[in-house]
C-alpha cells in the first residue's frame, strides 16, 4: 500500500516559523537534482530489471551535500517531506512489481534490484530525518521512525544485519523523545513494540544475545495490556528459545537458557490470556501456552528431567482445553523410557495406533525412539504397533522402510531376535502391498538393500539359516520385470550359497536352477559345480568343469577356483581335471593370471598325495621339462631366486618320487623319474658341485633301476635301452672325473663324494658294457681296474664285483680274478683282516682257476691252496672259518684222486700233502687227518714196493 494522506490540509500554507531563513538558489538546485532523480525512479519503477544503481548513489551524494546546508526553513522541510514520500511510494511500486513476478523469471538481476530498492527506502528515511519536524506534519517522529523500522526490516530480510541495526537504532533515537505514557494511538503503541522486537531479532542474529534479551525485557513495558502485544512478545521469546535448541548444543547452559526463554513465553501467554476479552484471543493465547509447555517438556527431556516432562504432559492433558498435539504421546513415551518404565511407554506407543490425528512422521519417530531404548525386548512391540497402524490408517512405504531399518539397527550388529521380527514384518502382505506401485520404486529399492545387507551380515557370521530367510524376504521387494531379472537371479544365487552352507543340497539345486533360467552365466555353472562336489559326484563335477568352459563369461580363473574347491572337498580327481583343463589355455598364448609353472606344481602336489598316481605325475613332470625347454628356463620358471626355487622343487620332487618308486619296486618308473631329475638340472648351466653330485647319482641310479626292471620283468634290455644306459653312465663318469680332478687341484673346498657312488658307477658300467659285443670285456676290466686304483675303492665293493663277475650268463673270469685278487690283497694288508671274506675270496679264486685253468695250469690252482695255507699259518683256532678250512683240505685231498688212479705218484703226493697240511690247520679234522695220513703212508709204501718189484 502507498503511504497517503500523511499531511494535514493546511500543509501548503506558509509557516511563520523560521521565516527569517530563506531558501537560496543552492537549496533549490540540490532539491531539483533530488526531484529529478526521484522522477527517474518513478518512471523506471514498473520495469524492475532496469533500476540503475547510480540513482541511489546519486541521491545519497546529493543528500550529503544538502546536509551541509542545515538548518532549513519550514517550506524547504515540507518540500523534503514531499520528496521523501514520493521516493517511498516509488519504492512501493518497485516492491509490488517484484512480488507479482513468477518465480521462474527471478534472477540475480532481481536480487540487485531488491537491494537498490532497500537503499532507496533508506534514503527516503534519511530525508525525513534530515528534514526533522515540520509545521503541518502530524506525528513527524512516529512517521520518521516508521520509515526506519520498515527499511530495517527489509535489510533484515536481506540479511544485512548491520544496516538493519543502524535503521532500528535511528528509529529508537527518534521515538526515545516521545512520552510513552501519553501515547494512546494503538498503531503508535504497536510501532514502539515492533521496533523493540525487530531490534532484538537483529541483535540475536548478530550474536549479541545480551542486547537481544534486554530489548525483549524493555518490550514488557510496551504491552499496554494488549493481548496481541502479549502474544507477540511471547512468540518472540519462544522463537529465541527454539533457536537455542535448534543449534544442537546440548550443554547444560544452553538448555538452561532455552528453558528460561520458554518459561518467559509461558508466563506472557498466561498473562495475555488473563487480559484477553474475545474467545478468539483466548484460544490463540491458550494455544501459545500449550506450545510453550510442549517446548518446555522437550527441554526437560533433553536435560534428562523425565519427571518434569511427565508433569508438563499431565498439565497439557488436563482441563477443558485438553491438548491433543501429536508430540505429547512421543514426549510422554520418551520420558517413561527414560524412567525405565517400559510398560507405560508401551501404553503410550500403542495409544498412538487408535489416534488418527497423529501424523505418520511422528509415530514413526516414536517407534524408532521406543526401539532404540527397549532394544531387542521391544522388537515384538514395534511389530505389533506397526501392523496395528496398517489397519487404521494409510501407512507409506517410506514409514515401513524406516521402521524396518531402525529395528535392524541401521548397519550395526544384527541380532537374530530383531531379524526374525523384521522378517515377519516385511513378509506381511499388507506391507508388501505398500511397495507395489511404481511411485514407491525408490523405497522398494531401499528396503531391498536393507534386507540384503542384513542377510549379508548373517552370511558373513556363518548364520546361513537366518541369512537364507532374509535373502528370501529381500526377493519380495524386487519387481518381476525384465529390468530386475538380473537382480532376482543374483538373489537366487546367494540363496543357493546359503543352502550349500546348510548342506541342504536339494534346495540349493532348486535355487540355482531358477537363477540359471533368469541369467545363465558362469556363476550359475560354478555353483552347480559346488553342488556336485558336496554330493561327492566326482564324475558330475568333472563334466560340469567342461560345461563351465562353454559359458559366455567364462574366464580361466574359474578353473583355478574349481581346483581350490575340489581340494577343499578332498575331491582330488576333480582338482586334477580342473587344472588339466586350465593347462590347455597356456599353449594358446592367452594372458593368464597364474604362471604355468605354478599350475603344474600345484597339479603335481595334488597327484602325489595319493599313491598310484606316479604315471600321471611322470606325464606332467615331462610336460614341465618340455615347456621349460621350449620357452626357456627364465620365461617358464621365473628369474633369479624364484626361478631357482621352482627348478629345485621339480628336481627334488622327481628324486623323491623316483626313490619311492624304487622302494616300491616300480623300477621302470623309478628310472624315468631319476632321468628327469638330471634333465631339470641340465636345463641350466649349473656349476654347483652339490647339484652335480645329485645329477651323477640320479644317472647311476637310473641305470640301476633299468637293470632291476630287466630282472623284474625277466626281459632283457633292448639295444636302444643298453645304448641309453651307456650314455647315462658316460655322463655320470665325466661328472665323477670332473669332481675328482677338482679335488686333486686342491681348491678351497674339497667336494666329498659318497664312496658307494663310484662303486655303483663301476658296477653298473661293468654290467651294461658286458652286453656289448665289441670290446665289452676289455671295457669291463678297464672300469674295474680304474676303480681298484682309486682312493675311494673299498675291498667289499671289489668282492661284490668279483663275485658278480664270477657267475651269471655274462661272467668275466678275468675281471672276477682281478677283482678278487685285489680285494684279497687289500684285506690281508689291513690290520684286522676279515677272514670270512678272505675265505670266500680264496674259494672263489680256486673255483675260477679250477674251471678256467685247472686242466692247463694245475700249478696255478695248487699255488692258490698253498696261498690259503700260508694265510692260515699262525692264526688262532676258529679265526679262519672252520668250514672253509675243511673245504680247502677236502678239495685239495680230493684232487689227488685222479693222479692216484692214474699212478701219477708225484701229482698225487703233491695234492695229498697239500690236503694234509691244510687239515692240520683246521680244528675238528683230527679223525679225517688220521685217515688221510694212513692212506698217504699206505700209498707211499705201495708205490715204493711197486718200484722195488
Amino acid at each position: 500500500m502507498k503511504i497517503t494522506e500523511m499531511f494535514s490540509p493546511d500543509l501548503g500554507k506558509p509557516s511563520h516559523d523560521n521565516q527569517f531563513i530563506q531558501p537560496n538558489h543552492l537549496h533549490q538546485d540540490l532539491l531539483s537534482q533530488i526531484e529529478s532523480l526521484i522522477i527517474q525512479t518513478e518512471n523506471l519503477s514498473p520495469n524492475y530489471n532496469s533500476l540503475p544503481e547510480t540513482i541511489s548513489s546519486d541521491l545519497r551524494q546529493t543528500l550529503t551535500h544538502l546536509t551541509q546546508l542545515l538548518p532549513f526553513p519550514n517550506s524547504l522541510k515540507l518540500h523534503i517531506w514531499k520528496l521523501a514520500y514520493r521516493l517511498w511510494n516509488a519504492c512501493i511500486d518497485i516492491s509490488n512489481a517484484v512480488s507479482i513476478l513468477p518465480s521462474s523469471s527471478c534472477s540475480s538481476s532481481s536480487s540487485s534490484v531488491v537491494q537498490n530498492h532497500a537503499k532507496l527506502r533508506h534514503i527516503a528515511a534519511d530525508m525525513l530525518s534530515l528534514a526533522g519536524e515540520a509545521t503541518g506534519v502530524p506525528s513527524p517522529a512516529v512517521k520518521s521512525a516508521s520509515f526506519y523500522l520498515k527499511t530495517g526490516l527489509i535489510w533484515h530480510d536481506l540479511r544485512k544485519f548491520d544496516l538493519a541495526s543502524s535503521c532500528f537504532e535511528r528509529a529508537t533515537d527518534i521515538v526515545s523523545k516521545l512520552d510513552i505514557a501519553g501515547i494512546s494511538d494503538s498503531g503508535e503503541r504497536k510501532l514502539l513494540l515492533d521496533l523493540n522486537l525487530a531490534r532484538s531479532r537483529t541483535a540475536w542474529e548478530l550474536s549479541d544475545r545480551n542486547l537481544a534479551i534486554t530489548l525483549l525485557t524493555r518490550a514488557k513495558t510496551l504491552l499496554f495490556g494488549s493481548p496481541d502485544h502479549y502474544k507477540q512478545l511471547a512468540n518472540q521469546y519462544l522463537i529465541f528459545g527454539k533457536s537455542v535448541l535448534s543449534r544442537n548444543n546440548d550443554t547444560d547452559n544452553s538448555l538452561k537458557e532455552a528453558l528460561k526463554l520458554m518459561s518467559e513465553a509461558l508466563d506472557l501467554g498466561e498473562k495475555g490470556s488473563s487480559a484477553a476479552r474475545t474467545r478468539e484471543q483466548i484460544m490463540e493465547l491458550n494455544e501459545l501456552r500449550s506450545k510453550s509447555l510442549r517446548f518446555i517438556s522437550a527441554v526437560h527431556l533433553q536435560k534428562g528431567e523425565y519427571e518434569s516432562v511427565i508433569k508438563c504432559v499431565k498439565v497439557l492433558r488436563e482441563g477443558n482445553d485438553e491438548d491433543h498435539h501429536a508430540s505429547l504421546p512421543v514426549l510422554a513415551m520418551k520420558a517413561w523410557l527414560g524412567l525405565g518404565r517400559y510398560g507405560e511407554a508401551e501404553k503410550e506407543l500403542r495409544d498412538m495406533v487408535v489416534n488418527k490425528g497423529i501424523p505418520e512422521s511422528v509415530w514413526v519417530s516414536a517407534v524408532e525412539a521406543y526401539f532404540e531404548a527397549a532394544g531387542n525386548a521391544g522388537a515384538e512391540t514395534v511389530k505389533g504397533v506397526f501392523l496395528g497402524l496398517l489397519g487404521r490408517c494409510q501407512v507409506s512405504a517410506r514409514a515401513a522402510f524406516r521402521v524396518a531399518n531402525r529395528v535392524l539397527g541401521c548397519g550395526g550388529e544384527v541380532s537374530r531376535v530383531r531379524t526374525k521380527v523384521v522378517a515377519d514384518l516385511v513378509s506381511d502382505e499388507r506391507v508388501v502391498a505398500l511397495f507395489a506401485s511404481e511411485a514407491t520404486a525408490k523405497e522398494r529399492a531401499a528396503m531391498h538393500a536393507v534386507l540384503w545387507n542384513c542377510a549379508s551380515e548373517h552370511f558373513r557370521s556363518k548364520d546361513y539359516e537366518t541369512s537364507a530367510v532374509m535373502f528370501e524376504k529381500s526377493l519380495l521387494y524386487i519387481s518381476h520385470d525384465i529390468e530386475n531379472r538380473i537382480l532376482r537371479a543374483k538373489g537366487f544365487r546367494v540363496l543357493c550359497l546359503c543352502y550349500l552352507g546348510l548342506s541342504e543340497l536339494d534346495r540349493a539345486q532348486e535355487y540355482i536352477n531358477e537363477a540359471e533360467k533368469l541369467e545363465p552365466n558362469i556363476a550359475c555353472a560354478f555353483l552347480k559345480f559346488k553342488i556336485y562336489l558336496q554330493n561327492n559326484d566326482h564324475n558330475g563335477a568333472i563334466n560340469q568343469v567342461q560345461a563351465m568352459k562353454t559359458c559366455y563369461d567364462f574366464t580361466p580363473d574359474f578353473l583355478s577356483l574349481s581346483a581350490h574347491e575340489a581340494v577343499a572337498c578332498h575331491a582330488l580327481p576333480v582338482a586334477v581335471s580342473s587344472l588339466s583343463n586350465l593347462l590347455s589355455f597356456y599353449t594358446l598364448g592367452s594372458p593368464m593370471p597364474t604362471t604355468e609353472v605354478v599350475v603344474l606344481r600345484t597339479l603335481i602336489t595334488i597327484l602325489i598325495q595319493d599313491p598310484g598316481n606316479e604315471v600321471e605325475v611322470l606325464k606332467f613332470m615331462k610336460r614341465v621339462h618340455d615347456r621349460a625347454s621350449e620357452l626357456g628356463t627364465e620365461c617358464f620358471f621365473g628369474k633369479e631366486e624364484t626361478g631357482r626355487r621352482e627348478k629345485n622343487w621339480f628336481a627334488v620332487t622327481s628324486w623323491n618320487i623316483g626313490t619311492q618308486c624304487g622302494k616300491d619296486k616300480k623300477y621302470e618308473l623309478c628310472a624315468e623319474f631319476l632321468r628327469l631329475l638330471s634333465g631339470f638340472y641340465g636345463l641350466v648351466d649349473c656349476q654347483e658341485e652339490e647339484n652335480s653330485i645329485m645329477v651323477c647319482k640320479s644317472l647311476i641310479l637310473s641305470v640301476s633301476a633299468m637293470v632291476a626292471s630287466e630282472n623284474q620283468k625277466k626281459s632283457a634290455l633292448t639295444d636302444s635301452e643298453v645304448k641309453q644306459a651307456v650314455e647315462l653312465l658316460d655322463r655320470a663318469g665325466k661328472i665323477l672325473t670332473s669332481i675328482s680332478a677338482g679335488n686333486k687341484l686342491g681348491g678351497d673346498e674339497i667336494t666329498t663324494v659318497e664312496p658307494d657312488l663310484y662303486f655303483m658307477h663301476t658296477f653298473n658300467a661293468y654290467d651294461i658294457h658286458g652286453r656289448l659285443d665289441n670290446c665289452g670285456p676289455q671295457q669291463q676290466l678297464h672300469f674295474v681296474k680304474s676303480f681298484a686304483s682309486s682312493k675311494d675303492c673299498d675291498p667289499k665293493h671289489l668282492l661284490q664285483i668279483g663275485v658278480g663277475a664270477s657267475q651269471g650268463p655274462r661272467s668275466n673270469p678275468e675281471v672276477a680274478t682281478f677283482a678278487l685278487n685285489e680285494c684279497l690283497s687289500a684285506l690281508l694288508s689291513s690290520p684286522s683282516p676279515d677272514y670270512p671274506d678272505v675265505a670266500l675270496i680264496v674259494r672263489r679264486l680256486i673255483v675260477l682257476a679250477s674251471i678256467h685253468k685247472g686242466d692247463s695250469d694245475d700249478n696255478a690252482v695248487h699255488n692258490l691252496y698253498k696261498q690259503a695255507h700260508g694265510i692260515m699259518v699262525g692264526l688262532k683256532d676258529g679265526e679262519y672259518p672252520a668250514e672253509e678250512g675243511k673245504w680247502l683240505a677236502m678239495t685239495a685231498w680230493n684232487r689227488a684222486a685222479v693222479p692216484v688212479r692214474l699212478g701219477q705218484v708225484d701229482a698225487a703226493q703233491k695234492w695229498m700233502d697239500a690236503g694234509l697240511e691244510l687239515a692240520r690247520k683246521v680244528s675238528g679234522m683230527e679223525t679225517y687227518r688220521a685217515c688221510m695220513e694212513d692212506f698217504a703212508i699206505a700209498f707211499i709204501k705201495k708205490f715204493q714196493l711197486h718200484n722195488n718189484c
